[in-house]
């Protein structure tokens, strides 16, 4: 069985006009309308459930808890051989990215989603979706993972390079993991392996919005200076992400800035604003985040500060 969590998105959306692919509503199908609008789904042995209903640029931190309770309950089941997610592109990357490294599941959760509305003369949701519940129900590979445009992709690769393309999403460093054709997975690479442990349980992430870390990203670029970070710590912030050019590089202002914000307790991580890539280390430099992107980066040190918190 396959159990299929909706939380809205453009896959869910429609527009009043059928040739309309970016002048519409999201979140507006509910996810067994999506079900029944698939034939092929029909032969399957599904269960659905609505978590949300939501544009993914709203996707909120209680949500992420939500969706985590939820996909936890189901896998626990014997019965369930993986978990479909359907979702909004716009922050996918980030939702599959945390529940990767809060569930580290061992068997598949697939997210899915839809650059075009449900009404859309070619819309692209129903074989997305048909696809991810082939993945699912395959069961092969453990983990996120997300199936998207026939394409296979890893929670920690994946992200979003096109912003209106039905093939929107890619794998950093060509790391694709596999394909879907005609109804097959045909296999790149491994995916994540079973026994890998969350690097935060449900148990210890926090309840309501306000209660989680405050990390923000900041931007290296042409006449970059510290003011955004100064500003930053007058507000008060728990950790800072910033997405440095090249092999995360930083001007001189920006860096002293940051440099500050580490001694006044905050966390600071280094990235890159390059699609891919990673960022190497050094003594001398700020801590790296390695090949994560920015976004990315950010959950990986909010869930780090929950484990080990700042003293302020």
């Amino acid at each position: 069985m396959v159990v299929i969590l909706g939380t809205g998105g453009t896959i869910a959306g429609t527009a009043a006009d059928a040739s309309d692919n970016v002048g519409y509503q999201a979140a507006q199908l509910g996810v067994a309308q999506l079900i029944a609008a698939i034939p092929p789904l029909a032969r399957r042995a599904l269960e659905a459930e609505q978590v949300v209903q939501l544009d993914s640029k709203d996707m909120d931190f209680a949500t992420w808890r939500l969706l985590a309770e939820r996909v936890a309950a189901h896998l626990a089941r014997p019965e369930v051989a993986g978990v479909v997610i359907t979702h909004g592109t716009d922050t996918l990357e980030e939702t599959a990215y945390f529940l990767q490294r809060v569930l580290a599941p061992g068997k598949p959760v697939v997210i899915t989603a839809a650059m075009r509305p449900a009404t859309a003369l070619q819309t692209d949701g129903p074989q997305n979706l048909l696809d991810a519940v082939t993945l699912a129900a395959e069961g092969r590979v453990p983990g996120v993972l997300v199936m998207f445009a026939g394409s296979i992709h890893s929670a920690e690769q994946v992200r979003k390079v096109h912003s209106y393309r039905v093939d929107a999403f890619a794998s950093a460093d060509g790391a694709r993991l596999g394909a879907m054709e005609e109804g097959g997975v045909r296999w790149f690479a491994a995916g994540p392996q079973r026994g890998a442990q969350p690097v935060v349980g449900l148990a210890h992430l926090p309840q309501g919005d306000l209660s989680w870390p405050r990390v923000q990203i900041v931007l290296n670029h042409v006449g970059a200076d510290g003011s955004v970070v100064q500003a930053l710590l007058a507000q008060g912030v728990d950790g800072l992400v910033v997405a440095g050019t090249g092999n995360g590089s930083l001007s001189h202002a920006l860096e002293a800035a940051l440099r500050e914000a580490q001694q006044q307790g905050v966390r600071v991580l280094r990235s890159t604003r390059c699609d891919a890539g990673l960022v190497t280390a050094s003594a001398e430099a700020l801590p790296s985040a390695g090949a994560l992107s920015p976004v990315k980066a950010r959950i990986e040190l909010l869930l780090d500060l929950l484990s080990s918190p700042v003293p302020r």
